[in-house]
């Protein structure tokens, strides 16, 4: 009779230790996106308080992103040579004291601070999410968890809005901002105690490969990578089509919604979250379409088309009714979800050891073009506004945010047009 030997706990945990890697990865990502989104449901709250203007607005949110940008360029090299569990830990830990620091502001000039530490503190966890997951998941699987990064962006992005709201309105802008301090504050203490670089024993032949050699990313490597104008097209394509969806989902899509339909807060904020629940399905969806056809390009361009279709829709068509604004909104997350595809494309016509400096060159596409566009439509509204107030707020009517929203069509148009510069390579790694 033979007797079975329990496998013991710590065998158990490493069996099950990706997934807990994938989940640390993703809670910065949901992290970020309550913060990124936050001040679109604080808007009256915060010109109140600080008595500014919507371009003054648009910049004190904005400079979450100034911060987020600078970091963005060192960030992929930094991780790449040093790791990510210390500096992925310490960076959340920052960005929690700045939403702490944030909920006590009460002049501008401190508020601004917060914002731009926590810019600096979720600027490391795009790339870690990708560095790690190449790291500790087998190739045929890269595909599907690099498309659950939206999905960890779709629930941050929606926690940060309808629930988020909820506490606003039930509390104050202030406690809110407390809670996401104290989030932030669990999430970089579990990070620091629970993440790793790699498994002792590789699980992607990737990493065994680049091993030996990930260590030695030197100026000439980099360099590769900025020379290649392919990485250039993408970066652009990335912040442009993305944009639009970081702007009407992260500050000015609710008062819009909340003026054009006569909503509430809360019933904006539903709306708005349908936006990243868009983009929450579509990027993983539309990712295993692309490797189904062997091509990210097509895939890409009817995604900015789309995109551009369902922005036009429902900014310049008044009086929708809401499930149709509703299905806009989906629509234009969903599609814009393809933009995901732009990262993985990145990494394949790149050398694998500098996947972290190449999503972070990409990223920084994003970070760039929001860090513009939320003043831009401000100062927009601003030159528009008839001097009416409302509460002690600036009133702004349907018509000026119609106006003030016009670039963004026109972001989507370049976006589009830059993809037909570039060719589908022939020789992809797909997994």
């Amino acid at each position: 009779m033979t007797t079975k030997i329990a496998k013991p706990p710590m065998s158990r945990l490493r069996k099950y230790y990706p997934l807990i890697i994938l989940s640390l990865c993703s809670s910065l990502l949901f992290y970020k996106y309550i913060l990124n989104v936050s001040p679109s449901i604080m808007v009256p709250d915060l010109m109140r308080q600080f008595q500014v203007t919507g371009a003054q607005l648009g910049s004190l949110s904005a400079t979450f992103f100034y911060t987020y940008t600078v970091v963005q360029l060192f960030s992929g090299v930094l991780l790449d040579k040093l790791g990510a569990r210390f500096i992925a830990g310490f960076s959340t830990l920052i960005a929690a004291l700045g939403a702490y620091l944030f909920s006590q502001a009460d002049v501008l000039w401190v508020a601004t601070l917060a914002r731009c530490m926590m810019g600096f503190g979720v600027a490391f966890a795009t790339v870690t999410y990708f560095k790690l997951s190449i790291a500790w998941f087998r190739v045929d699987q890269l595909a599907f968890v690099g498309g659950l990064l939206a999905t960890a962006v779709m629930i941050g992005a929606v926690f940060g809005q309808a629930p988020l709201a909820w506490v606003v309105q039930q509390t104050s802008w202030r406690f809110a901002l407390q809670c996401c301090s104290i989030l932030g504050l669990v999430i970089a203490i579990l990070f620091l105690i629970l993440g790793r670089e790699k498994p002792k024993s590789s699980l992607n032949p990737i990493t065994e490969r680049t091993s030996a050699t990930a260590v030695k990313i030197g100026w000439r490597e980099i360099k590769s990578t900025l020379k290649n104008k392919q990485n250039w097209y993408l970066t652009l394509y990335s912040g442009l089509v993305f944009a639009p969806l970081s702007a009407i989902g992260g500050l000015w899509g609710n008062p819009f919604l909340q003026e054009t339909h006569h909503l509430t807060n809360t019933q904006a904020a539903g709306l708005t979250s349908l936006l990243f629940i868009g983009l929450g399905l579509g990027s993983p969806l539309l990712g295993l379409i692309s490797d189904k056809l062997g091509n990210r390009l097509s895939v890409m361009k009817c995604g900015a088309l789309i995109s551009l279709v369902s922005l036009l829709v429902a900014v310049y068509f008044p009086d929708l009714p809401l499930w149709l604004l509703g299905f806009l909104l989906f629509s234009l997350g969903f599609s814009t979800g393809a933009f995901m595809l732009g990262f993985t494309l990145g990494t394949q016509i790149n050398p694998m050891i500098l996947a972290g400096t190449t999503v972070a060159l990409i990223n920084t596409g994003d970070s760039v073009l929001e860090s513009v566009t939320e003043p831009l439509l401000g100062k927009i509204l601003d030159l528009n506004w008839s001097g009416q107030l409302l509460n002690g707020t600036h009133h702004f009517t349907a018509h000026d945010y119609r106006v003030a929203f016009s670039p963004l069509i026109i972001y989507v148009l370049i976006g589009l047009s830059v993809l037909y510069l570039m060719k589908e390579p022939k020789n992809f790694r797909y997994s």
